[in-house]
């Protein structure tokens, strides 16, 4: 029997507000006329930022478990909420921009990022699996609904049932290991664990195979190859808004959730795991950088650019000390800025009444719309990774980590593909620069334009103000990832 105290529920106080607002905004939707359902996006922003103060507040407070050791509130957990909350207030804001001039501009889309936000909060603080699994499911199936949003399109429906297809096996897989865990440690708790397994003999086969099926299960949360096969189609078939929250939030929440398991309640499996992830990691690394090289539609580059991204992350994890971890958080962070920004110019580019994505919309940009150019440039660098941007420093610290962990073939061997992704990020730039403009899809009169508003010029300008500052002024970043690692054995 779980006992809890009504202080328990300060501690999950955002992930209330989250919740409480998304319910109310489903419930709101039928009975607000049409000329006021916008006051529903206000209220969707609000909650987030009320959330974002609370769970501020609350930063700075020692670790505490609560609901009786199901959930804690910690610095690293507490650092998790506030970079999603803060993610998910863009997203909005992103949302509303390309959700009208793709004609889908309806409230419940605003719920279900806030359904799946409060999955999200509950996955990175949550100490016991089955807690985690139901964030995880929480997050996914709003996943699931939003990749089919523009039910118009057909790849949108495509990417969405794809998605529903993997993404269920992949939570059968968790949920086996999980169940396999619970079989022989008796509890799926983090902390009981860790403690069941150091009582087993090294080697055993059961805690191994649980072991590989939760590395599956995160893998393909993270886009980890070989389990990344469903992240193209989607994030091509998706509305870009969507895509934009799938490539950060769900990432850094997965990461989050991948990270407590395995170094809290798997550090005594740490040197069969680590065997297995440097094997993984170096996959991703190689695939994703190499694929997006042919890839013509923009998203899908991006994509595969995602897939190798969660490589160079997972480096921090296969380091597993306190830079590692660091160095996870503090890449998530500072990724986080420079997607939404790409993805942000993507959505204000108009090919027709459709959305120009393909890699040729870009040409001659800079002569059409000298601003949007330059930020795509911006964020292009800075995704390569050449300083003085953000993408600079994520990568700098987290190659440190394994250097100083005496895996410096590891950190040669990221530098190389990072010098790789210079191709077919530097490709976009080119075309934008280098070419001339012309009507790119083809038919007269519907040549690629640019669409912007209010809300997608906020996220653009926040985004291209992060890359910039925390590049050139990282400490504060820095030592709030560095301050919010978890406690290794």
């Amino acid at each position: 029997m779980i006992v809890f105290s009504p202080s328990d529920l300060i501690a999950i106080l955002p992930e209330l507000v989250i919740m409480a607002a998304g319910c109310l905004v489903l419930l709101l939707d039928p009975v607000t006329s049409a000329t006021r359902k916008t006051w529903l996006t206000y209220l969707s922003l609000g909650s987030l930022v009320a959330a974002f103060g609370i769970a501020y507040g609350l930063m700075g407070q020692p670790p505490r478990y609560v609901f009786g050791g199901l959930y804690i509130l910690d610095a690293y957990g507490t650092f998790w909420k506030l970079l999603l909350i803060f993610v998910s207030a863009l997203i909005v804001l992103l949302a509303k921009a390309n959700l009208t001039l793709e004609q889908i501009d309806v409230p419940e889309f605003y719920a279900f990022i806030l359904l799946s936000l409060s999955g999200m909060l509950v996955m990175v603080s949550g100490t016991d699996l089955l807690v985690i699994y139901l964030g995880i499911e929480l997050m996914s199936i709003s996943f699931y609904i939003m990749a089919g949003f523009k039910r118009s399109e057909r790849r949108s429906m495509e990417a969405a049932a794809k998605y529903f297809i993997l993404g269920s096996l992949s939570s059968g897989i968790l949920l086996y290991g999980i169940s396999l865990l619970y079989g022989r440690t008796g509890s799926t708790t983090l902390a009981a664990i860790k403690t069941g397994i150091g009582l087993l003999p090294a080697g055993d086969p059961i805690l191994l195979l649980a072991m590989t099926l939760l590395v599956v299960g995160f893998g393909f949360k993270v886009a980890a190859v070989p389990f990344h096969m469903w992240t193209p189609d989607v994030y091509e078939g998706a509305p870009t808004s969507v895509t934009a929250y799938l490539a950060v939030a769900s990432k850094a929440a997965s990461f989050g959730a991948f990270l407590r398991v395995f170094l809290d309640a798997l550090g005594g499996l740490k040197a069969d795991w680590q065997v297995l992830l440097v094997t993984i990691c170096v996959a991703t690394m190689i695939l994703g950088n190499v694929v997006a090289i042919v890839q013509s539609n923009i998203k899908r580059m991006l994509a595969y650019s995602s897939i190798a991204h969660a490589g160079y992350a997972l480096i921090g994890l296969v380091v597993a000390n306190a830079a590692g971890t660091a160095g996870v958080l503090l890449y998530l962070a500072l990724y986080a800025f420079m997607t939404l920004g790409a993805f942000a110019v993507v959505t204000i580019l108009r090919k027709g009444g459709l959305e120009g994505d393909e890699i040729t919309d870009f040409t001659g940009l800079a002569k059409r719309n000298k601003w949007a150019a330059l930020l795509m440039l911006l964020f292009m660098v800075s995704l390569t990774g050449i300083p003085p941007t953000a993408g600079f420093i994520a990568k700098f610290y987290i190659f440190m980590a394994a250097v100083n962990a005496q895996r410096t073939w590891l950190a040669v061997l990221a530098v190389i593909f990072a010098a790789v992704s210079a191709y077919f990020y530097l490709r976009v730039i080119m075309v934008m620069y280098m070419q001339e403009p012309g009507e790119a899809s083809g038919t007269p009169g519907h040549g690629v334009r640019i669409v912007t508003s209010p809300a997608a010029t906020l996220v653009l300008g926040i985004a291209a103000v992060g890359v910039i500052l925390l590049g050139l002024f990282p400490n504060p970043i820095v030592k709030a990832a560095q301050n919010a690692i978890l406690p290794l054995p």
